[in-house]
């Protein structure tokens, strides 16, 4: 009875992905990520030629953000709904929409519990989003329950080799994730995209793209992601000075090793894997 009552002690604790879903959802809703993510638009309008989005199919977005996928897809004329489980940044894709005057349904919903009936969309989009979602295998499910037998599922997740998953290393060496949870780099993986949607695919297609991060400095990348891009404004917020100064020398020894601009600006490429799954 004392053998098996240590053995039990010893077992790690299962991760509470509430709890971490609403931190996580705190960190987005901080800040202002819009300011970032009007940023990667061209990752949006790549990602649709990929997919060969056709006139009049109807898409989804998961995880929207301000809506690059959205704007894209409703650009080629296909009926989109654009999601989220961060009001505000939703409305700051309506408010993009309308700006272009494009018919854009909006609905905050979360990822993980899609409120649409099986088999609703020809395609299923997402760009640096979905990846992010605490219960991964739940996320990808939900992909696949509501895109048609035959639509497509649509990618865009950074890898843990390029200059955002390796941001995403540094973050983590000063505020570790909660033992057991699944990095989201793993979505920038062939093998972890195989084993999530392999058994209900008929092809899947990935490619390592580039994202290049453009700015006025380093420093400059700096003063905007502290500000406006939710991780790691909270990371900075939660630190104390030299957690803080630590954190901002290592992001800039980041950006130095891999900037290629020689002018005193900031010219980054960030790998990401766009990805096409076509649904059995």
């Amino acid at each position: 009875m004392v053998a098996s009552t240590a053995v039990q002690d010893t077992q790690p604790s299962p991760v509470d992905l509430g709890a971490l879903k609403t931190r996580q959802q705190g960190a987005w809703s901080s800040g202002d990520y819009a300011v970032v993510g009007t940023t990667l638009q061209i990752v949006g309008e790549e990602l649709c030629e990929a997919l060969d989005l056709h006139a009049g199919q109807k898409v989804l977005d998961v995880a929207a953000g301000n809506g690059n996928v959205t704007l894209a897809a409703a650009r080629r004329w296909c009926d989109v709904v654009s999601t989220d489980y961060v009001p505000s940044l939703l409305e700051r894709g309506r408010l993009r929409a309308t700006a272009d005057g494009l018919s854009i349904e909006f609905k905050e919903a979360d990822a993980e519990a899609l409120p649409f009936a099986d088999g609703s969309f020809d395609a299923v989009v997402s760009t640096f989003g979905v990846m992010f979602t605490p219960d991964q295998d739940k996320a990808a499910a939900e992909l696949l329950r509501v895109c048609r037998s035959k639509g497509k599922i649509g990618l865009a997740n950074w890898t843990p080799e390029g200059f955002i998953g390796q941001l995403f290393k540094t973050l983590g060496k000063y505020l570790p994730p909660p033992a057991g949870a699944k990095s989201p780099a793993l979505w920038g993986t062939r093998a972890r995209i195989a084993e999530m949607f392999g058994p209900s695919a008929l092809v899947i297609e990935a490619e390592p793209r580039n994202f290049v991060f453009r700015y006025r400095s380093p420093e400059h990348f700096m003063e905007i992601f502290k500000s406006y891009y939710g991780p790691i404004l909270k990371a900075f917020a939660a630190l104390d000075a030299a957690g803080q100064q630590g954190l901002r020398n290592d992001l800039l020894a980041l950006i130095g090793r891999m900037n290629r601009a020689e002018d005193g600006t900031m010219v980054v490429p960030s790998e990401y894997l766009e990805i096409v799954i076509a649904r059995r």
